[in-house]
This record gives C-alpha cells, structure tokens and sequence, in this order.
C-alpha cells in the first residue's frame, strides 16, 4: 500500500460540519447536549466547540478574512479551515511517547493511538507543532488519562474504505487517495485559485521540509485559516530521537555484561569458611587447612571471590 493522504479543499467546503458528526459517530465520541455546553459564552463565531479537545478529534474552524480582490462585492472572506491531526510525516509525537501509544502505520503513514498504552504524560501535546493530542478523562489526581486524535481511521482504510469524515462530504471538500496523487491535485488547484484572483491561495502540508499526510488548499493563505505556516518541531524532540537508539544500545550492552558476569560465576563455588575465635584464623571446611592467619574472619566480597578465581580449574 502506498502512503496515503487526506486533502481539504476550502474553496469547496461549505463548512455543514458534517465531517465532524461523522468523526464522533464512527468513533463512538460523546457529545454535550445541553445548551451552550461546548462554549461557556457565545463569542460571535459560528465555530463550536471552540477548539479540539478530549471528545473532538476534529472541527471546522471559522475565519473571517477580506474577499479576494476579484470579488470585492462580497463583504466577506469565510476562510473555514480542517483543524485536527496533520499525521507529521516522522511524526514528533510518536518519538517522544515513552510507552508505545502513538504508533506511526508503515503503510499509511497515519499516526495511530493505542489508548490502552498511554499513561497521560503529555509528552505528546508539548512535541506536536500543531498543537492537537487532548486528553480526556482528567478529574481528580488518581484519574485515567485518555489520549484522543484523529487515527486517520485506520480501522476502515485497512478494510477499503475511506475516513468517516471523507465518506460523508457532500461538496467533496475532501478526498482520501495515495498522497502524491493529491499533492498534485492540490497544486494545480492553487493555481487555478490563483489565476482567479485568489492571490494568496497555497498548499499547505506538502512542504518536502516538513510534509503530513492531511494536505490542505487554502483558498486565502495560511494565516487567514488559521493554520501554521512553518511548523517547528522543539529541540528536545531531536534529542530524543538521537537518544533512543544510544538508550537501546546501552541496554543491550548492560544485558550483554550481566550474561557474561552469570558465564563467569557459573562455576564457581565458594568454600564453606569458619572463624576460630581463639587463634584467629579463617579455616576452610571442607579442606580442614588455615587460608588466613590471625585477619579476622572472611570479609571478601562475593565479585572479589569471582575475579581472584577467574581461570582456575573449576572455578575454585
């Protein structure tokens, strides 16, 4: 299976949120249904919730920008934007999970979450450039953190079908297909975006310096979507990519020495000594003779028995 991708096109979204629905369907999300319950207070945006968090995976942003010069008729630019995981080709929150909870698919290039392997450090949220692992779950000192993130859904790519959030688009501002087959699509779109008029239109998500598997055409620009322009991964992320394997190489030679150390003090067998408080003298047992001479009683350490024995027969 090639590496797979999702494209937004928010020169067709409608932003119906019907994408959203279908997440928290497919995914089996709980969702407020009292009044106001997503937003304390009504802010004057039509976006809700107000961001991702521990039940969302994934929202319509709401931006209003200036109309392209070409239609400056309208009042205003709705420059609606996918805010959810981008699926970070080497993605930093994979390398820095300590416990094997985000997993990154060799086929797909999805990011995936084993919920049952996550211990709610938050390594992940403090990696991700974009800001999106949320957890849930997090009343009360001893509670059980749940991490959440869009999966791609995996469980229905491996089967043949697309992501929920793709399926259920009715304007076909999402398409799910082989990732360099979109990020063609996706250019020539820009292009034809700019040709009318949309003069700040780009793709976001294709950069060879930091590609992702959601690809986005931004009818107005980066910035008026919303999304980040240039992701920056932060330093210690690096580092723990450099360390893992000097970690793993450590470890195998510590397992590597304490093997050898059992080899050398397979055969060897300590003599059964007793102290003769009267002369002082350590005696050998079963041999019956003196090994030390008025020092006291045996005070060798067992590794100073295996190193003074190293070579002789029988390990004595």
């Amino acid at each position: 299976m090639s590496e797979k991708a999702i494209l937004f096109d928010s020169s067709k979204c409608t932003a119906c949120k019907g994408c959203q629905v279908a997440c928290k369907c497919w995914n089996e999300l709980p969702s407020p249904t009292e009044l106001n319950a997503c937003a304390a207070n009504f802010t004057g945006t039509y976006q809700n919730p107000p961001d991702i968090n521990g039940i969302t995976r994934l929202i319509i942003s709401f931006n209003e920008t200036e109309p392209a010069a070409a239609l400056a008729t309208k009042p205003i630019g709705w420059a609606f934007g996918r805010r959810s995981c981008q699926h970070c080709d080497n993605a930093p929150c994979v390398a820095v999970c300590p416990h094997g909870a985000l997993t990154q698919d060799p086929d797909t290039g999805f990011v995936n979450v084993d919920q049952a392997q996550c211990v709610g450090c938050g390594y992940c949220s403090s990696a991700c450039p974009f800001d999106v692992p949320r957890y849930d779950g997090g009343d009360g000192p001893l509670a059980q953190l749940h991490l959440e993130k869009c999966t791609g859904c995996l469980d229905r790519v491996r089967h043949g079908m697309e992501p929920a959030c793709v399926a259920t688009c009715q304007p076909d501002a999402l398409t799910f297909g082989d990732r360099d087959e979109l990020v063609a699509t996706a250019r020539e779109k820009v292009a034809w975006l700019r040709e009318r008029g949309y003069e700040n239109a780009c793709v976001a998500g294709d950069s060879e310096d930091y590609p992702t598997h959601v690809l986005h055409v931004l009818k107005y620009g980066c910035e008026a979507h919303g999304m980040v322009e240039h992701p920056q991964v932060p330093a210690t992320v690096e580092m723990t990519r450099v360390m893992k394997p000097i970690t793993g190489a450590l470890s195998g030679l510590t397992v590597v020495g304490l093997a050898a150390m059992f080899g050398l003090a397979a055969g060897y067998k300590r003599s059964k000594l007793a102290y003769n408080p009267e002369t002082g003298d350590t005696i050998d047992v079963d041999k019956g003779v003196v090994v030390k001479q008025g020092d006291g009683q045996d005070e060798m350490s067992v590794m100073e028995h295996i190193t003074e024995n190293i070579g002789r027969k029988g390990g004595r």
